[in-house]
């Protein structure tokens, strides 16, 4: 396997992580997280980066941490993967219930806040995955291609 397609976790799911070293929870540390696993790649394979799928990348992370925190009961897990042209991204969270998209206006007509985050990951990602923790709640994992 050539090394640009090598599969690095550097934030690892709270099993995985050394001990004391907290999973990241919110977004700012997820957007970090991200950062660093992106520039850490691109400077070991001496690539550039693409700045505008980064921000995609930053802004799906930012937007699955953001619905774990206010649809999933907390962030209880991240993985951030880069391989290959693309990013790997994993927030699991306590619920079980799937993201839905919520329509912008309610049945009277009036628009509703909020309802964009999902549509947003949806939109970005090149693949979307909702996986059952055995737990309990639930893992959703994106890729956003970083090309």
């Amino acid at each position: 396997m050539s090394e640009e397609h090598l599969v690095e976790p550097v934030v690892r799911l709270p099993g995985d992580r050394p001990a004391g070293q907290p999973c990241p929870s919110r977004p700012a540390e997820v957007r970090e997280a991200v950062l660093r696993a992106v520039a850490e790649r691109c400077l070991a394979t001496r690539t550039p980066c693409d700045t505008e799928a980064l921000s995609d990348a930053l802004l799906v992370a930012s937007e699955l941490t953001t619905n774990a925190i206010l649809h999933g009961g907390g962030v209880t897990g991240f993985e951030v993967d880069v391989d290959g042209p693309g990013v790997l991204l994993s927030v699991s969270d306590r619920s079980d219930a799937l993201p839905v998209a919520v329509p912008p206006v309610d049945g009277e007509g009036r628009r509703r806040p909020g309802g964009h985050g999902w549509p947003i990951v949806c939109r970005l990602a090149r693949d979307v995955q909702v996986s059952d923790l055995p737990t309990g709640g639930k893992r959703i994992t994106a890729l956003v291609s970083l090309v």
